[in-house]
Parts: structure tokens; sequence; C-alpha cells
């Protein structure tokens, strides 16, 4: 699948909501992964697009704005998303979305290519800029003041779309600005209708790990990978102390912060609630030592030898 599915096929009556909206801002909510990011591109799409509306009053998919969308370079839509790496390239051990984000002025180490309040001094291509910002709550106190300030008066009718996993972790200040919408888990079926509409055969392992969650239907094959990765290292637990370690080195060189720890988890999930509980304090012992920039293949040897005790092979 080259592209996640459309959010009509799972949060139609979301976008009918959406479609309508005719306020300064919006504040979608909802779990991790399960889809806030793709609602809001369409919600970016919907209030673009110039031709004919689908049933749940989402943008057509063909005109200049939506194709422009789809392929990823849209001149009216602009995302801020938390600093992911330092200026020494090295990953963030805290989630910020600075000041920087916002007034070029404010951004010494140029840290975001397109600033927020510049992206909005320019008029629409084609009808409504918008301003998607990922991680609502990782906004430092200046960033959300000088957001409030275009919140409260956008230049050229510009929509703010904010996505938080918990809407008590974000500012009072912009909660208080903005339109509430929670975006919640689909049902499975809807997931697999989604996957066979995008030619993924079926998955139930990869439809019982999304729980609900549509972003995870993003890159069904980097996901399944990781499930992968996560059962050959459990089942090499079991074979010995060389092939623990050896698997545990394979799993380092593939090792993707942002699935492996979760498919792991999954992977455990049948697993005695007290082997559970010590695989899992491995596992955070493991991503504390990398956000630490601790060896990695130190690291991930320790890991093993960790899990090994944890599930009674040592």
């Amino acid at each position: 699948m080259t592209a996640p599915p459309l959010p009509a096929d799972l949060h139609g009556p979301l976008l009918e909501q959406t479609g309508a909206f005719q306020g300064n801002a919006l504040l979608l909510t909802g779990p991790a992964r399960v889809g806030k990011l793709d609602v809001a591109r369409a919600v970016a799409a919907q209030h673009n697009c110039s031709g004919a509306r689908g049933p749940y009053g989402e943008a057509c998919g063909t005109c200049p704005s939506c194709r422009a969308l789809a392929a990823g370079g849209h001149p009216d839509v602009l995302l801020v998303e938390p600093r992911a790496t330092t200026t020494t390239g090295k990953a963030a051990r805290r989630r910020l979305i600075p000041i920087g984000a916002v007034l070029s002025a404010r951004d010494k180490a140029r840290e975001y290519e397109t600033h927020v309040f510049e992206f909005l001094e320019v008029r629409p291509t084609f009808a409504r800029r918008v301003v998607i910002v990922a991680g609502a709550e990782y906004l430092g106190p200046e960033a959300a003041n000088a957001l409030l300030k275009l919140v409260e008066e956008p230049p050229h009718r510009a929509l703010f779309v904010f996505l938080a996993e918990d809407r008590r972790s974000v500012l009072p200040t912009i909660v208080s600005r903005s339109a509430r919408l929670s975006v919640t888990p689909a049902p499975d079926h809807a997931l697999q209708r989604a996957l066979e509409r995008a030619g993924h055969p079926p998955d139930p392992d990869l439809i019982a790990f999304a729980a609900g969650r549509a972003g995870v239907l993003g890159d069904p094959a980097k996901v399944s990978a990781a499930l992968g990765d996560a059962r050959d290292l459990t089942d090499a637990l079991g074979d010995g102390l060389l092939a623990a370690l050896q698997a545990a080195e394979a799993l380092e060189k593939r090792f993707d912060p942002g699935w492996h720890p979760e498919a792991l988890r999954f992977v455990w999930r049948t697993l005695p609630p007290h082997q559970r509980a010590r695989a899992d304090s491995a596992l955070n012992a493991l991503q504390e030592a990398l956000e630490a920039y601790a060896s990695p293949s130190l690291s991930f040897q320790v890991f093993a030898l960790a899990l090994r005790g944890a599930l009674g092979h040592a």
C-alpha cells in the first residue's frame, strides 16, 4: 500500500462535521496512531477542494488542490511537529515545539524550514491556508502564546488544526479557542476493508495489532516487519545464549523506535503477567539507554540477557 487509506473509509461521520466548520481552530484528540493526522489532512483537503464532494463531504481527490496534497507538496498546508533531533543530529530527549517554529527570528539553529508566521503572511494559492500542529501537547509556552494571537485573528481566514492524544495535556488557552472533536478507533472490519481496497492481503495479526488505529495502516509492510522481528527475537531467547545474542544484533540493525517497542509488547501479550512485567522493564531499560546515547551494540546485548532472565531461559 503506497498511501494511507482514505479517512472517509474510517472517519466519514467526523468529516461531515469538519467540512462544514467555519471557525479558526479545530482540536482533534484520540489515541496515538488512531488516524488524527490523516483526518487533519482530509480537513485541509476539504477546505481547499474545488471539485465535487463525496458522501461525507470529503474532498474529491482529483482537483488540482487534491492532487497537490496527495503528492505531498500542497502550498497551503503546513505541518508543524516537535523537534525530532538536536542540532547535533541526535534524537531529541525532550519533545518540544519551540517558539522558533512560529517565528523565524527565534529559530537560531534553523530547525524549521517554514515558520508559521511567515507562512500565514502569504495569501492562499487555492482557498485556505491550513496549519496542522501535530503534538499540540508539546507546544512550549512561548510558541503557544504566539500562536494564540494568530488563532484569534488568522490572516486570510487561515485554519489551525491541533492534534493531541489527550485534551487535558493541551494548554487551556489553546483548548478554549478550538472546536473539539474526538477521533475514535475504527472497527476491525472497517480496517480490514480499508486494507483490501488498498490491495493489501488479509492480515489478521496486523489488524489485531492496529486495535482500531487507522494510522497503523499507513505503512503495513513496516509494521509487519517489526512484528516479525519481535517474534524472531522472542523465539530465539529459548534457543540458547548465542542465538539470543545474534537475534539481538539483527534487531539492532533494523530497530525502529516508532514500531519495534510496541511490536515487542504485542508479541509478549500472551506471556504470564510476571514475565510480561519483567520483559517490559528490560525494554524500558533498553530505550533509556538508547536515549542516553549508550553503545547500541552493548545495550542490545544487555537487553537480550535481561529478556532471557525475564522469560526463564537464563
